[in-house]
């Protein structure tokens, strides 16, 4: 899995806690955590086309939740930066070399494939089980200030005097 999922799983996060009017602009979501602004909107593009964020365009536009964190598993976000093939897919090796027989129309599949799938279907479907506002939960329990810290940082940004660069300025 790319860097890109964890990114934009901590951008849904920061979205929430900028508040459910507030457009943020890819560029402030990424100062945020000193990322590519480039790469991170693509993040978010993703995440636009999967319904899971908005995007307005313009002086005041940028990025908002399209629905609440708890309609939001982790699964949606995975599928929708990574897609949603699955990570193994067997070539049917067991045919080739000297030690390959031809595949029987009627024989069991690859044992390895299917293991592969079993477990893969375990890992979706605990990614489907988890939503992003237990998600949020967690994460204000473990820094219980961060959502009022980035909302600060985020108003600083709107004045026109002040030009933070840093989330700690």
């Amino acid at each position: 899995m790319g860097e890109g999922v964890e990114w934009a799983l901590h951008s849904c996060v920061n979205l929430a806690w900028a508040g459910a009017g507030r457009a943020v602009p890819a560029a402030r979501l990424a100062a945020w955590h000193d990322l590519p602004a480039a790469y991170l909107n693509k993040q978010l593009q993703a995440l636009a086309r999967a319904g899971i964020v908005t995007s307005t365009s313009g002086p005041r536009g940028g990025f908002r939740l399209a629905r609440p964190l708890a309609e939001i598993t982790l699964m949606d976000v995975v599928a929708a930066v990574e897609g949603t093939e699955e990570a193994f897919r067997c070539t049917e090796i067991r045919q080739q070399g000297p030690g390959g027989a031809p595949a029987a129309d009627d024989g069991p599949a690859c044992a390895i494939a299917h293991a592969m799938s079993r477990a893969e279907l375990a890992w979706r479907q605990a990614l489907a089980a988890e939503d992003l506002d237990g998600i949020r939960r967690r994460a204000e329990q473990q820094a219980p200030h961060a959502a009022s810290r980035l909302r600060a940082w985020l108003a600083a940004a709107d004045r026109p005097t002040a030009r933070p660069t840093h989330p700690d300025n």
